[in-house]
């Protein structure tokens, strides 16, 4: 069972929760000139564009101008992976700056002996693209899997980079050995459904834009015809946007790999992307969704399930406040437990499910969501889709992603076995670890 301390700070949260929605739910109804509802202040964690704290770099970029939806990129150290050599020192990063017309003169680093030269030269490469720029044409450097996060908080609170959040996307990069991509979509009920599916949807398309930019700006640089030639190709890259290019993805990313990863609401949101995915099929080349994962995943519908009957008042997110947050975030003309957003297994919600990406679901004993969620995976394995199911015992909903949570045994756990599924769909060598 929940020690005492964690059942007290759950009745803490959700008095804090219920006073925050009701809030929310009066702001969304009056008359806002602004139409922004009133939040508390959320701890958050600032980009840290240097491998200094943990080996992790951060950068935030605001992609829409239209909206507020904005990104925050985790870039794992590559020198510090295990399929790595060793490496010399890297070299800082710096935010926002790219190419110029002239070239920056290297630092001044010690001259390997010659029989470590081949060894450090793809590592001494790979430090000079961590400050910012865009790739040299022609050099060669180690691709990681993306993978594509949603926070969680009930669609109406949480941040990309909430320091929970920043935290859990730390262990995600370093355990997975990937590229984080973790997404700030708007928050109800000032952007109501589809709102967050859409910025989803808008993030993957970003993703697949800058993969294509890179790649145009990769084929306009070759080729011979002296210094003219290469100064009229960079004018037609220009054209094209190479300046838009983000350098870390350009450099290091690999969208052939990409892996949708959700938590709480987030889960709802990464099964959207995923299906519409699917329905586009070649039209995202060059990316391509091997994998995705659910965690504790908000689901609902309106025919009860057994856990939501035993475990309606469970820890931190209740029956009843769970059921506010979903009349925050639904128009009210399309109010229905039912709806394809909340009920995975609704009727006709497409594409047919044996067309879905391998899909890993963790779930907590304690949740009275988990058997709606146990439920979608057991229809996903009907098709012979992957899907297995990680049950946590004594945990409670968001055990791995809640603030104070994320340094619990379980926490770190239920990361490491995420990341051993994981790497069965990303990894080039393939994987032999299993459920």
């Amino acid at each position: 069972m929940p020690t005492v301390g964690l059942k007290l700070y759950s009745l803490f949260f959700k008095l804090l929760l219920r006073h925050r929605l009701q809030s929310l739910s009066s702001s969304s109804s009056s008359d806002d000139p602004f139409g922004v509802a009133s939040r508390p202040d959320e701890s958050t964690a600032a980009a840290n564009p240097s491998f200094s704290t943990d080996g992790v770099a951060t950068k935030d970029i605001h992609i829409d101008p239209l909206t507020s939806l904005s990104i925050r990129i985790f870039l794992p150290n590559p020198s510090l992976l295990s399929s790595s050599p060793p490496p010399l020192p890297p070299l800082p990063l710096r935010r926002n700056s790219f190419p110029s017309n002239h070239q920056h003169p290297a630092p001044p680093s010690p001259s390997p002996s010659p029989s470590r030269r081949n060894s450090f030269a793809a590592n001494l490469d790979s430090a000079a693209s961590y400050r910012g720029y865009l790739p040299a044409a022609g050099v060669r450097r180690a691709r990681l899997p993306v993978v594509i996060q949603f926070h969680g908080g009930a669609f109406v609170a949480g941040s990309c980079d909430s320091v929970a959040n920043d935290l859990f996307c730390r262990r995600i990069a370093k355990m997975c050995e990937v590229i984080v991509v973790a997404v700030g979509y708007r928050l109800a009920p000032e952007s109501r459904y589809p709102a967050a599916f859409e910025d989803g949807v808008k993030v993957v398309n970003w993703i697949a834009k800058q993969a294509n930019l890179a790649e145009c700006r990769k084929s306009m640089g070759k080729g011979g015809g002296g210094a003219a030639a290469e100064n009229g190709h960079r004018r037609i890259v220009d054209t094209f946007g190479a300046s838009m290019v983000e350098p870390w993805l350009a450099a290091h990313a690999d969208p052939s790999r990409c892996v949708l990863l959700g938590v709480s609401c987030g889960a709802n949101i990464a099964d959207f992307v995923a299906r519409k995915a699917v329905e586009a099929g070649n039209l995202l080349d060059p990316v391509k969704v091997v994998a995705q994962v659910l965690m504790y995943p908000f689901f609902m519908g309106s025919a009860p399930t057994r856990s939501e009957i035993k475990l309606a008042n469970s820890y931190f997110y209740d029956k009843t406040m769970c059921l506010l947050a979903w009349k925050l975030f639904l128009p009210e003309e399309e109010f229905s437990l039912d709806h394809p957003a909340a009920n995975p297994l609704v009727p006709g919600k497409g594409p047919p499910l044996k067309c879905m990406p391998p899909t890993l679901t963790v779930v907590a004993e304690h949740d009275w969501m988990k058997d709606r969620a146990i439920a979608y995976s057991e229809a996903l394995r009907k098709v012979n889709v992957d899907a297995p199911v990680l049950e946590y015992k004594d945990a409670v909903h968001e055990f791995a992603t809640l603030d104070i949570l994320l340094k619990t045994p379980q926490a770190l756990a239920c990361t490491e076995d995420i990341a051993i599924w994981v790497k069965k769909y990303i990894s080039t060598r393939g994987h032999e670890l299993s459920y």
